[in-house]
């Protein structure tokens, strides 16, 4: 079986406004590093629209409708905080990049495919359940996980997230559900503020590994082989998913991480590995952080490969 590639060209759409760190550059970098001999067997889809009653799985429905009503009609940017801004092209992007993940799932559920990457944008894993902020308008992996649950009888999901930012969104929306784990190794102190190890969930159902600023492979692996990947195994889920982003990379000027694209390759090896044993090697994987446009692209590059061996 193949790796799924999910992205749309509407995900481009989506505009911070000028000098906004998550950019359109950003997708159009992932994309263009995904083409050429080395992926030719990617099995390319592009992305639908997700529904208003899908995202209502993890997000309150009026939340839902206030944040795509509040898209601008033509020119122009409305600030939802001072990082999250919308633009005219911001419901269809938000729309295709949770529809990518939700899709991506049916893939992978189903058997049509052993795995997939959804490369789209905005990201997600800062939305909670009813704030839209940190660039992202609503939870995309959340919004997967949901769906698999739902239509697919997964019994359990976990969520393993190694954007160097913690993903306060997917802890709030998972935080009271056992059947949910998410798994964060991140830089700290940083935005958001979250993301203490001692934040747990209400079953042991969330586990954060802080990094001081300055760390660097051998603290990121320690983290990984070490701690999360033995919670994971012992949570026994149906489903892996990945919060994929890469502004760990040394390169990136939004933290101070040191890792290097061999860091994202090795972590992405070991949760195939890893998915391998628990749950026949589903894995969905959607982009999340990476603000140096030659080091997201190396880094995606990588991923990406690591999952097309399976």
């Amino acid at each position: 079986m193949n790796t799924a590639l999910l992205s749309h060209v509407a995900c481009l759409g989506h505009d911070p406004g000028p000098g906004h760190p998550e950019s359109p550059e950003r997708l159009t970098a992932v994309r263009a590093a995904l083409e050429g001999e080395s992926f030719m067997y990617l099995d390319r889809r592009d992305a639908p629209l997700a529904t208003v009653e899908q995202l209502a799985r993890v997000h309150p429905r009026r939340h839902v409708e206030q944040v795509l009503a509040a898209v601008p009609a033509g020119d122009g940017w409305f600030a939802i905080d001072g990082d999250t801004v919308l633009s005219s092209g911001s419901r269809e992007a938000a729309l295709r990049a949770a529809g990518a993940v939700i899709a991506g799932v049916d893939l992978v559920m189903t058997g049509e495919v052993r795995n997939a990457f959804c490369a789209v944008r905005p990201p997600g894993h800062h939305a909670e359940a009813a704030r839209a902020m940190g660039f992202c308008l609503f939870n995309n992996v959340a919004a997967g996980a949901a769906h698999a649950r739902a239509v697919h009888g997964a019994r359990r999901v976990a969520v393993i997230d190694f954007d160097v930012h913690h993903g306060n969104g997917i802890e709030d929306i998972f935080w009271d559900q056992p059947d949910l784990f998410y798994a964060s190794v991140h830089q700290a102190p940083l935005f958001p503020g979250t993301g203490e190890a001692f934040e747990t969930g209400v079953a042991g159902n969330i586990l954060n590994l802080p990094l001081a600023a300055g760390s660097g492979s051998a603290e990121f692996r320690a983290a990984v082989a070490e701690r999360i990947l033995p919670a994971i195994e012992a949570f026994g889920p149906d489903l892996v998913m990945i919060s994929a982003g890469f502004d760990a990379h040394r390169r990136d000027p939004l933290a101070d991480l040191r890792l290097g694209v061999e860091d994202f390759a090795w972590v992405t090896r070991q949760i195939a590995d890893l998915a391998g044993r628990v749950c026949d090697g589903r894995i969905v994987s959607s982009l999340e952080g990476g603000y140096d446009l030659h080091a997201l692209a190396s880094c995606a590059a990588a991923h990406v490969r690591e999952l097309m061996v399976g």
